[in-house]
């Protein structure tokens, strides 16, 4: 019956919310989104197909390369690409090897954020769980923020670096109640709900301009099953009542005439048989130790890993060693070179990549690339993947735009993540133009 209300509650208001000034937007990102969970109802997703139905939603939302959930989410906010805004992965290159660091901090964003145009426009801000947010400009924040040594109990360094001091506390207090480690778990599908209730106290309590909100729950169930199974219609219904009782909230508050919501996410998913793991070959080449240390010895490696790696050179003007990679990988057999291309930096550049690296080498579907130094070059893999090169529907996300300044009715056939942040700006009123950002007349109204 929830799912009856809020359809009926949109459905009666979809005609009066499109001639109202935006006040507010409610900018919701489903990590692992694809447009079919709303263009195919057979997907457990009632609210975000009544949404895209009434509103404006996309066929397909290219993402950035390569498309993993930091750099992709600091575009969104942005309207930049990895090459200008400076998250070039989820994690910093570390040749020595992996400390489990993440790009974590705001500070690290190059460009300018939507929450930072809108504090210098005067305007509140508030967030809950976004990618890249500690530190960030924002009024109400509650960060996506975990310690290398027990990442999965999130609310120590949750209530740290929550903004202003105190803000996790009164949460808990008003709108969660005494959470515990495995409420903020992000293997499992609590964390969503807390999420979305966190978000919906926010909204209610200060009533920002903007509200941005990670959900990250679908992700971790494409990963552990691909693009489809249990687990997956589970957490996309998790996510979508979660996002309808966002939007009954904002009705509840009398704000629904002047309330923008957007629903887009990072990437899409690939369904995994193999994995390859071109470390090895540099390995054998000798121009990289197997074991990970301060005395490793290295003058390539291939970093990140999913869909793609990005092969770093210890000294960037070592042609030598550029060529003699990239004929190692010309000459593999062919059971071999046709599970990826080689991205050179010409392409690299084209697609706003990270400027550092020498090359990349983008997987075929069904394969993905790891950064393993031992074992064998391919192994059998499992579950979905992303990362890859964002040039084929399956990696594809999506969008949905209801309310107050959208369209209604209407379907695109195409937009760009970076399509994002110039489209929020304007309908807030905000000046916000950056680097390669184009605004989409298709999904405002003019």
């Amino acid at each position: 019956m929830k799912y009856l209300f809020i359809a009926i509650g949109l459905l009666t208001g979809s005609v009066q919310l499109s001639a109202q000034k935006t006040k507010h937007v409610i900018l919701i990102s489903v990590d692992g989104f694809r447009p079919d969970f709303y263009l195919d109802s057979t997907w457990p997703a009632p609210n975000m197909q009544y949404l895209a139905k009434l509103g404006v939603s996309a066929r397909g939302v290219d993402g950035i390369f390569p498309s993993v959930t930091y750099p992709s989410h600091t575009s969104i906010l942005t309207g930049a690409y990895p090459a200008e805004h400076g998250i070039y992965y989820n994690t910093p290159f570390q040749p020595l090897g992996a400390t489990g660091i993440w790009n974590s901090e705001t500070e690290l964003i190059k460009t300018k954020t939507l929450w930072t145009a809108f504090k210098e426009a005067g305007l509140k801000t508030a967030s809950v769980s976004w990618p890249v947010s500690v530190g960030a400009d924002v009024d109400y924040n509650i960060p996506e923020a975990f310690t290398i040594k027990n990442p999965l109990d999130r609310r120590g360094p949750t209530s740290l670096h929550a903004t202003p001091k105190g803000l996790f506390e009164e949460i808990q207090l008003k709108a969660t109640g005494q959470m515990e480690a495995v409420d903020l778990n992000i293997n499992h599908s609590k964390i969503d709900e807390n999420i979305g209730r966190i978000g919906a106290y926010l909204f209610r309590t200060y009533k920002p301009s903007l509200l941005t909100i990670h959900l990250p729950g679908v992700d971790h169930a494409e990963h552990t099953q691909g693009r489809s199974g249990q687990l997956v219609k589970a957490a996309i219904a998790n996510a979508d009542r979660v996002i309808g009782s966002i939007w009954e909230t904002v009705t509840l508050s009398g704000m629904a005439d002047s309330t923008a919501i957007i629903i887009t996410g990072d990437h899409g998913f690939v369904n995994v048989s193999r994995s390859f793991s071109p470390n090895i070959l540099l390995v054998q080449a000798g121009l990289l130790d197997a074991k990970d240390g301060p005395d490793r010895n290295w003058k390539a490696q291939f970093n990140s890993g999913g869909g793609s790696v990005f092969l770093q050179l210890k000294d960037p003007s070592d042609k030598q060693t550029l060529d003699k990679i990239v004929n190692m990988l010309k000459t593999q057999p062919d059971s071999i070179k046709r599970l990826f291309r080689i991205v050179d930096q010409q392409a690299l550049r084209k697609a706003g990549a990270d400027p550092n690296a020498a090359l990349a080498l983008a997987a075929i579907q069904g394969v993905s690339i790891n950064t393993k130094t031992e074992g064998a070059l391919v192994s059998p893999g499992k579950g979905g993947a992303h990362g890859y090169f964002p040039d084929f529907r399956e990696i594809q996300t999506g969008f949905i735009g209801f309310g107050a300044g959208f369209t209604n009715n209407k379907v695109v056939d195409h937009m760009k993540l970076i399509d994002i942040a110039p489209a929020v700006a304007k309908m807030l009123g905000v000046s916000f133009k950056q680097g390669n950002q184009e605004l989409n007349q298709d999904i405002l109204i003019r």
